[in-house]
């Protein structure tokens, strides 16, 4: 799927030379998408929710655009899409700030006569102008005027039309949709914002998404925006779309799915210091981990190399929980890990409506090693802070169902994370995306150097670097999931709830000893700062496994 951008012949320059931005430069994948397997519905151009098909537009032609405003006060351009295959119609236009290449897209909607009474898709009955950028004194090309379409009654207006001259624009620009295919939606990302530099009242523009996200939920992003005038936007405004059809047939099959892995599948790189790799499940199993249980803790047992003595189900009691082996030769051996056992263990989902799909590659580690924390210019050895043994991170891919593109990129750092678009990623080896390790703590991250958890006077170090150890995902990985299947069948490890790790508390200051070092105008800070640590981050206690987390039936956050 290619991207063009084409300027209208009438656009005005500005007085002054506007300097090229990163939004001139449209965003394309290293290497041309393979021929995907053969499948149903998987990257076929279009899916049918019921009534109601839909494309995936991402040519586009610029209406309007600002130099001021919004991230790294570049302001943001406003798109309509182009090229749009006959027989579909528009359903939004759409808008990017302009710190980063044009990669984005809208969905375009053809009724196919099959939805409900009436049709699916009407045209609206008017147009009410929500603003415009007449008064504003910024740099801009021309002015822009954002309008809201007034939908017939029954229809739901799902984004707005953006124009370059003051008329209304044609009825049949744009098409509304029967509000049984509309679902409520939220705002996401901040695109552009004119409140500190306009003379009116203040203005943002931002990405919308359905409140509801999940591997059951209906809702599906258009990639369209929302306008808020004064900070007020009515959910009542716009609508995201809502997926009628309940089969899963734009899903991949399983050797879509193989072919979706190795094509994308991330190289992740090792700090050159680090001393704790990860492992396969089964290694772990293999070298001397052993199952404890609540109240006979003095005989633990071992692990059947596919977990089937494991106590599966139920939920996490605090009754089982794992550790490493009782002497201290194969404690220390197995906290260091093996990496040429280790790959990923990848579970696919549904996301938004079954769009996309999400492509969730786990990574075992043995044990989580010790922080440490920057506190001006002195680095600070954290003692057993941060150390837990068992530690599961993910690096998530989301793909496109209409053409098996790579969209964004989700790296977890310790219990949280954040997504990262294709344009902003590093690739390796054609489209493999590069994924970097923290040191010890084993978070994600898409770029190497250091990440601090605190401020810049005192936080807790995340440093990542390329090394020469290096795990290639798409080597060793087995799909342990894809419950829409049903023909996967998931390992017995995967089913239990409890601890991969015990709990062990412990004196945070004891454990810190060169805190008396401090210069005095750093040690009320730093010892603040450790008082404020969460309680999970102050002892030993081991995760969860992947099936326990929120994220594996909900969306990413």
């Amino acid at each position: 799927m290619g991207n063009c951008l084409t300027l209208p012949s009438d656009s005005t320059d500005l007085s002054k030379k506007i300097k090229v931005l990163p939004i001139d430069t449209m965003f394309k994948l290293p290497s041309p998408l393979p021929t995907w397997p053969q499948g149903e519905g998987f990257a076929s151009g279009s899916i049918n929710l019921g009534g109601l098909e839909v494309c995936q537009i991402s040519t586009f032609t610029k209406v309007w655009a600002t130099h001021e405003g919004g991230p790294d006060d570049l302001g943001a351009t406003f798109f309509e899409p182009s090229s749009i295959p006959t027989g579909f119609f528009m359903l939004g236009c759409y808008s990017q700030p302009n710190n980063k290449p044009l990669f984005g897209w809208v969905l375009a909607g053809k009724d196919d006569g099959n939805g409900p009474s009436g049709g699916v898709l009407k045209m609206p009955v008017d147009y009410t102008l929500v603003w415009s950028s007449e008064l504003m004194k910024i740099k801009q090309d021309g002015n822009g005027y954002i309008w809201l379409p007034t939908p017939p009654d029954g229809y739901r207006a799902v984004g707005h039309v953006v124009t370059s001259s003051p008329e209304k624009p044609p009825l049949g620009k744009i098409r509304c949709v029967h509000s049984e295919l509309t679902d409520q939606y939220e705002i996401d990302k901040w695109i552009w914002g004119a409140d500190k530099i306009s003379i009116t009242t203040g203005f943002d523009v931002y990405s919308m998404r359905p409140t509801t996200r999940g591997t059951q939920a209906l809702g599906i992003c258009i990639g369209t925006f929302i306008a808020q005038v004064g900070g007020v936007s009515s959910p009542l405004l716009l609508a995201c779309l809502r997926n009628g059809n309940s089969n899963s047939s734009s899903m991949p099959n399983v050797s879509q799915i193989e072919a979706i892995v190795q094509t994308y599948s991330p190289r992740i790189y090792f700090h050159p210091d680090e001393k704790y790799l990860p492992s396969s499940v089964s290694w772990f199993f293999n070298n001397g981990a052993l199952l404890y249980k609540k109240g006979n803790e003095l005989e633990p047992v071992s692990i059947d190399p596919t977990g089937s003595n494991l106590p599966l189900g139920g939920s996490n009691d605090g009754n089982y929980w794992l550790d490493l082996p009782v002497d201290e030769g194969g404690k220390e051996r197995v906290k260091k890990g093996d990496l040429p056992s280790s790959g990923a263990y990848v579970h696919v989902k549904p996301v938004l409506g079954t769009t996309f799909t999400d492509i969730a590659m786990w990574v075992f580690y043995p044990f989580n090693g010790p922080s440490r924390a920057k506190v001006g210019f002195i680095n600070v050895p954290l003692g057993k802070i941060g150390e837990h043994v068992g530690d599961w991170e993910h690096v998530t891919l989301r793909v496109s169902n209409f053409t098996g593109e790579l969209w964004a990129v989700y790296f977890s750092e310790h219990s949280s994370g954040r997504w990262v678009n294709a344009s902003e990623l590093e690739f390796e080896g054609g489209n493999k995306v590069v994924s970097y390790a923290s040191l010890h703590g084993h978070a994600f991250y898409s770029k190497p150097g250091l990440v601090l958890q605190g401020n810049t006077e005192v936080g807790i170090r995340n440093d990542a670097a390329k090394s020469k150890m290096v795990m290639d995902t798409g080597v060793r990985f087995v799909v342990v999931s894809a419950e829409y299947l049903g023909t996967v069948v998931e390992p017995l490890w995967l089913n239990y709830a409890r601890k991969w790790g015990p709990k062990i508390s412990y004196d945070r200051m004891a454990e810190i000893k060169v805190e008396k070092l401090l210069p005095s105008k750093l040690k009320s800070t730093f010892e603040h700062f450790v008082n404020s640590l969460p309680n999970e981050v102050l002892g030993e206690e081991g995760p969860t496994g992947p099936k326990m987390k929120n994220n594996w039936n909900g969306d990413e956050v």
